[in-house]
């Protein structure tokens, strides 16, 4: 008598994604002083309140910031190779901050304006991004990982070449957003406006809400040729 056989079926285990864990910060902290707002190279700023104020740096390279908080604070000029960790960012305006080639974690960032902000070739690790502007802003080939975006503006944002590894989106808006060439590795779309975004093909192993997948039907029959009517 024949063995008996049972089809193979695949079955794909997706692990519970989290919010990232928040940053942690001291009971007290010294408020920044006017040193403090401009940004020096292989300057080491540390357990610092920044209030509504300016702070720049200038072409600034290796400068560490941690265990600091920044409210209503206007972040300006070029920083690269930073290290920042254990950061509170809330209502702050980051507009077109070059931040190149550094690294980002255990960071909360609420509120923020960060149209044209460049985050490139960094690395960004248990980060919470909740109702900020980030229209334009650019991930290009940057490694995130246990990010979470949650009701903000994307659209036209750059993901190319990025590499996202258990990174959600959360209602938001990404619009025109560009994932060419980028990696995703159990990244959630939930309740977003994925109109129009560049890529398609590399959205491979996403994990989407069924309303966010129907409504990529169009784009999705035109990456495979398909014609619907």
């Amino acid at each position: 008598m024949p063995a008996r056989t049972r089809s193979a079926r695949r079955v794909h285990r997706v692990t519970p994604l989290r919010d990232p864990r928040p940053p942690r910060l001291p009971a007290s902290l010294s408020p920044a002083s006017p040193a403090d707002r401009e940004l020096a190279h292989d300057g080491k700023y540390l357990s610092l309140a920044y209030g509504p104020e300016r702070v720049t740096g200038a072409e600034t390279e290796n400068a560490e910031v941690e265990r600091c908080r920044f409210t209503g604070t206007t972040v300006a000029g070029s920083l690269a190779r930073a290290e920042i960790t254990d950061a509170e960012l809330t209502g702050c305006d980051l507009a077109n901050l070059r931040l190149l080639d550094s690294h980002v974690t255990t960071a909360a960032v609420l509120d923020c304006r960060m149209t044209g902000m460049r985050l490139d070739d960094g690395a960004l690790r248990e980060v919470l991004f909740t109702g900020c502007r980030a229209n334009l802003a650019s991930f290009r080939f940057a490694q995130l990982r246990e990010v979470v975006f949650r009701d903000c503006n994307l659209s036209e944002a750059n993901f190319q070449n990025s590499e996202l590894t258990r990174v959600q989106f959360e209602r938001c808006d990404l619009t025109g957003a560009q994932f060419s060439a980028a990696q995703l590795a159990q990244v959630r779309f939930s309740g977003c406006d994925l109109s129009g975004i560049g890529g398609i093909g590399s959205l491979e192993g996403a994990i989407m809400s069924r309303a966010d997948a129907t409504a990529l039907l169009d784009q999705l029959a035109a990456a495979l040729g398909i014609t619907i009517d």
